[in-house]
């Protein structure tokens, strides 16, 4: 089991046929993931890796039946009108890879995704995986990789990287503990699903016994994940690495959302509030494995 997706997901690819769509679309085949069309404006008829493309969500759906989740590829100026279009379909998760998204665009999406009661995860999100079962978007490079990586077990992962996320992964596996799911929320400043929202779902799937979280400064995300545990919407136990602890104040690092203004989002903010709310946090990527045991104790 895990969260979001699995073995019987029908996913829709949006942008299929530009380097990225194409590429991610030959992992997520290969993992195993049930993908039943893609989707390009203008190259209908065409197919990529055995996978039909079509020119519009609605006409793929008429052809290759329902999609239950739909990853976008198409470049960030062009996400709003993609995921619209594939919220008008009826589609209740869209995955939202690319990077420099207009942020009212995505506003305006988030906006509408609420309306038509669906999911959003990222923008600038390599993806999810639950092990085992269904991959969408990046993540793990390659299919070979990812099953190296995510590795069946019962640790729920989320993340503001998706490197932090594949090597927090690496180490979860390799200890023998294995994951569920393993999920990127993505690096901008406003995102869909929030590691708040994560940690919930985690803790109603049945196969999750402890959680990962793994931040960074920048942003309140870390802040309301402890704020969700202190209000005990999150039960299981948990255990957190941050990245971040010599950042400077007004300095961006790395993801969009990466900044410390003023105190707000600084590790050290981070760490006290979640270790107030019971959080075993760790400092060193190394150590996770190790805690995640003692908490499962």
């Amino acid at each position: 089991m895990g969260i979001l997706i699995d073995s019987r997901t029908r996913v829709l690819i949006q942008g299929i046929t530009g380097r990225e769509g194409r590429r991610s679309a030959a992992l997520m085949a290969e993992y195993g993931t049930r993908i039943i069309a893609g989707v390009t404006p203008g190259k209908a008829g065409e197919s990529v890796g055995g996978i039909p493309v079509f020119d519009s969500v609605e006409e793929a759906l008429q052809k290759a039946g329902h999609a239950d989740a739909s990853v976008i590829f198409a470049p960030g100026v062009s996400v709003r009108e993609a995921a619209c279009e594939a919220l008008e379909a009826g589609i209740q998760l869209i995955v939202i890879v690319p990077d420099r998204v207009p942020l009212h665009d995505f506003l305006y999406v988030m906006a509408f995704a609420k309306e038509r009661g669906a999911k959003l995860l990222g923008p600038n999100c390599i993806g999810i995986c639950t092990a085992g079962e269904a991959l969408i978007g990046m993540i793990g490079g390659s299919a070979e990789t990812a099953r190296s990586l995510f590795a069946p077990g019962t640790v729920g992962i989320v993340s503001r990287s998706g490197g932090l996320a594949s090597s927090a992964a690496h180490y979860i596996s390799k200890a023998g503990l294995g994951v569920t799911s393993v999920v990127h929320v993505g690096g901008d400043s406003i995102v869909g699903l929030r590691m708040s929202d994560i940690l919930v779902m985690f803790d109603r799937d049945p196969a999750t016994k402890a959680i990962c979280l793994l931040g960074e400064i920048g942003s309140s995300q870390e802040e309301a994940a402890a704020r969700t545990i202190v209000n005990g919407s999150g039960k299981k136990p948990v255990v957190a690495f941050l990245c971040g602890a010599s950042a400077q104040p007004g300095v961006r690092y790395s993801h969009a959302a990466a900044i410390v203004n003023g105190g707000r989002g600084s590790y050290e903010s981070k760490v006290s509030n979640l270790v107030a709310a019971g959080v075993h946090v760790v400092d060193s990527l190394s150590h996770l494995a190790t805690a995640v045991r003692e908490v499962l104790k």
